[in-house]
């Protein structure tokens, strides 16, 4: 008897996207990445390929109320640079969340996906809204469970 190892390929019946809404209310920042990261790629699915782009579609509402722990609110900086002198801007996570919170939960999960083209074909199946609504009701997302919220963690 002889055994082959199984490797999935693009376009298979198992690569079914499924949509998935998260509620960032009330969650810490780097768990809540991690969990969408893993989603995005696939990983939670029986069939992984690293190879393949097998991951579900992501929507997060509420990402203005996302939780960051320490002093990271102050302290932490998102960095650009526009390439002419004197264009380095670095903006804290309190000015971020004042202007475009949603940004916030978008360069965490970037962090934690692969940098190259695939990556970036995750990446697009995040939506991400500041509000509690979203335009993808027909899509019918099921919750996707996120553990570890800063706020309901209790020490024994």
């Amino acid at each position: 008897m002889e055994r082959r190892t199984y490797s999935p390929k693009q376009g298979e019946a198992h690569t079914q996207r499924q949509w998935h809404i998260v509620d960032a209310e009330g969650k810490t920042l780097g768990r809540l990445a991690s969990v969408i990261a893993q989603t995005l790629r696939g990983k939670t699915k029986p069939v992984y390929a690293p190879h393949i782009d097998m991951g579900d579609f992501v929507i997060v509402v509420n990402a203005e109320k996302v939780i960051v722990t320490g002093k990271k609110e102050t302290q932490k900086h998102y960095y650009r640079h526009s390439g002419y002198p004197g264009g380095f801007k670095a903006i804290s996570v309190r000015d971020m969340r004042a202007t475009h919170p949603e940004r916030i939960i978008e360069a965490a999960v970037r962090g934690m996906l692969p940098r190259n083209v695939l990556g970036e074909q995750q990446l697009r199946k995040l939506k991400i809204y500041t509000g509690p609504t979203h335009p993808h009701a027909s899509q019918n997302p099921q919750p996707l469970e996120v553990e570890g919220s800063g706020a309901t963690r209790h020490s024994a």
